[in-house]
């Protein structure tokens, strides 16, 4: 079942430092460009993901093809992409060792959902970190 709760939801977000946003955009007018901005400056290492634009960089961090590239450890895969896209990004994270996945608003895929859980993954899902973390009055992580 993913988190709704504001505070479990509120506890992923401040145990959280490293942040994969896949479907990260260089183009200013995305949202995931935005976010991955506020994301930053709340003090998350955002490790951006898009096949499109690899090798480039966004916010000042080297874009990457996949998740299995980044080499670090990841607390939250933050996916940006389409619900039809979610499943393969999920499988991703599991097999990477992610601690959670977040779906962002409009992303739904239930079943990623249950095989992210069932990995021990925690799971959010229609949500957005940005407008959480504001709605939820939370501080910058250290």
């Amino acid at each position: 079942m993913p988190l709704t709760s504001d505070e479990d939801i509120a506890d992923l977000l401040q145990s959280a430092r490293t942040i994969a946003l896949v479907g990260a955009s260089d183009r200013p007018d995305r949202a995931s460009h935005g976010v991955m901005k506020f994301l930053q400056d709340q003090g998350y290492r955002v490790y951006p993901v898009n096949p499109r634009i690899t090798g480039e960089h966004v916010h000042g961090e080297f874009v990457w093809r996949e998740l299995c590239q980044i080499g670090q450890a990841i607390d939250i895969v933050d996916i940006f992409r389409n619900s039809a896209e979610a499943s393969a990004v999920v499988d991703e994270a599991i097999a990477v060792g992610a601690k959670a996945v977040w779906l962002q608003l409009g992303v739904i895929d239930e079943a990623a959902a249950a095989r992210a859980e069932a990995a021990g993954l925690k799971v959010v899902m229609d949500h957005c970190p940005k407008i959480e973390f504001a709605r939820l009055g939370l501080e910058a992580v250290a």
